[in-house]
């Protein structure tokens, strides 16, 4: 199993799309499984990333066919220390065998989840541009 871990500051372009450039995007893609002993791969690759506020920790799960309860472990404590330190942690691609650990524990409805590394993105980007009009009625 490996994983790949970036951090981009500023443009991130994505198919003519770009992050604001008061985000950072941080990508995580472990592949294939995620379970007792992956999982705690997955968690020292998180606690690597020196969280920033502003920064977007993405989980792409698109190579990840299988999880069990275990793996959700590291999950949950991403989640945690994003939003211990002003992040936002979002998973995408989720696949079924996936989705189905997240939905039996509902964790579905804890986690922002979407269809694709671009959704996630482009909603990322719109959050922050109304956010950024509003403060400018202010």
């Amino acid at each position: 199993m490996s994983f790949s871990a970036f951090v981009t500051c500023f443009n991130y372009p994505i198919k003519s799309m770009t992050i604001s450039s008061k985000s950072q995007v941080v990508l995580f893609k472990p592949s294939e499984r995620i379970d007792s002993q992956t999982g705690v791969n997955l968690n020292e690759k998180m606690n690597q990333i020196t969280p920033n506020p502003n920064q977007l920790w993405v989980i792409d799960l698109a190579d990840v066919n299988f999880m069990d309860s275990s793996g959700l472990v590291p999950l949950v404590n991403g989640l945690k220390t994003a939003r211990q330190n002003g992040c936002r942690l979002v998973l995408c691609n989720v696949q079924t065998p996936v989705r189905l650990v997240l939905e039996l524990t509902q964790l579905d409805s804890v986690f922002e989840i979407y269809n694709t590394y671009e959704d996630a993105i482009l909603t990322v980007n719109n959050n922050e541009q109304q956010k950024e009009a509003f403060a400018a009625t202010l």
